[in-house]
Formats: C-alpha cells, sequence, structure tokens
C-alpha cells in the first residue's frame, strides 16, 4: 500500500485558497505525483469557509481527506484553523496565518470571537507555526499575496527547492504577478527575497 499525503487548506472566501491549492498541485505534478484536488466551497463570495482537499502519493484513489487523516493543515484565518482542527491526525502540522477575520454571528453581535486561538492551537499537540501572513504580503507588495506566502512556509518541510518553486510561481501566475509572487514566496519561506 502506497503512502498518500493528505493537506487540507483552509480559509474565508476571497483569501485566494484555490491559487494556492492550484501552486501546490502543479509543484506535486512535476514532482511525478498522483494528485487529487477536491475544493469544497461554503459561501465563499460573503466571507464563508472555504476547504480545499489535497491528496498526493503514487496511486489516490479519492480526493477526500477524512477526520483524523490530514497530515497538514495550512489555514489562512485562526478561526478556520480551529474549525478544522479535528481533521489533523495526532501530531499533524498547522500552519496558520494568525489574521482574524469576524464571522457573520460575531458582525451582528450574535456570538464573540474565541479568544487565544494560537494557544488553544499550540495546545492540541501538533506542530504549529502561526505567522502573521498579512505583514508579510504587505512587505512584499500587496496584501493579496498571503495566500503565496502560506505556501512559502509550508515549502519548507517539502522537497522542491526554492528555485522550483519560483519556476511553478512563474508558470501559474500572471507575468506582471510573478516578482511579487516570488518574494511573498520568499518571506514565507524565512529567507531574503531573491533581486
Amino acid at each position: 500500500m502506497s503512502q498518500t499525503t493528505n493537506i487540507m487548506i483552509v480559509g474565508v472566501g476571497g483569501q485566494g485558497t484555490l491559487l494556492a491549492s492550484r501552486l501546490l498541485g502543479a509543484a506535486l505534478l512535476r514532482e511525478g505525483y498522483d494528485v487529487k484536488l477536491s475544493e469544497v466551497h461554503g459561501m465563499s463570495q460573503r466571507g464563508g469557509s472555504v476547504v480545499t482537499y489535497v491528496r498526493f502519493g503514487d496511486r489516490v484513489d479519492s480526493p477526500v481527506i477524512e477526520r483524523g487523516e490530514a497530515d497538514i493543515l495550512l489555514a489562512f484565518e485562526l478561526l478556520e484553523a480551529a474549525r478544522w482542527l479535528p481533521f489533523l491526525k495526532p501530531g499533524g502540522k498547522v500552519i496558520v496565518n494568525t489574521q482574524r477575520i469576524d464571522p457573520m454571528p460575531v458582525i451582528m453581535g450574535k456570538a464573540s470571537y474565541p479568544e487565544h486561538l494560537t494557544d488553544k492551537l499550540a495546545a492540541a499537540g501538533v506542530e504549529l507555526s502561526a505567522l502573521d501572513a498579512v505583514a508579510l504580503a504587505e512587505q512584499a507588495g500587496s496584501v493579496k499575496a498571503v495566500n503565496v506566502v502560506l505556501i512559502g512556509r509550508m515549502a519548507r518541510s517539502m522537497a522542491l527547492t526554492r528555485a522550483q518553486w519560483h519556476d511553478i510561481i512563474r508558470e501559474t501566475v500572471p507575468p506582471k504577478f510573478i516578482e511579487l509572487n516570488c518574494k511573498a514566496f520568499d518571506l514565507g519561506y524565512g529567507e531574503t527575497p531573491e533581486a
């Protein structure tokens, strides 16, 4: 039986989770893996929850990730990380943007945003990497590059080199956004952006 790796990309509509899954899928295909992607949209146009399953290995039969199966949870927002945490396997990795986006019940005053979510995630027995991806994206040149900052952070635990990721970015994003996205990737990775 071949080993399958499961990654869940979770966020709020409009944060760029779908581009992140496209970049990741392209990278994995380039490495010769069988890759299955499945997108689950909530009310993505209204800031609702958006989830993408990415499964890869020698052979992957189903694109769906069940509770307790995800190796990596890549979360674009703190509450989304907490919401989808039950899907992570014991000892799995959470990479989370520390941004807070209030859901509709909080905006309407019918609920309050949970406090100390980063501490709660850290206490859940997972490998946690929390970063202010918004600040890094702004440093790269646009807050819209949060998705690529987060992919950069996740790439630290993958086999591809930074140069290979830059090639994938060049092949995936429109030419006018290549430099911005390569800088965002490098900042997420934790390296000085290439000139």
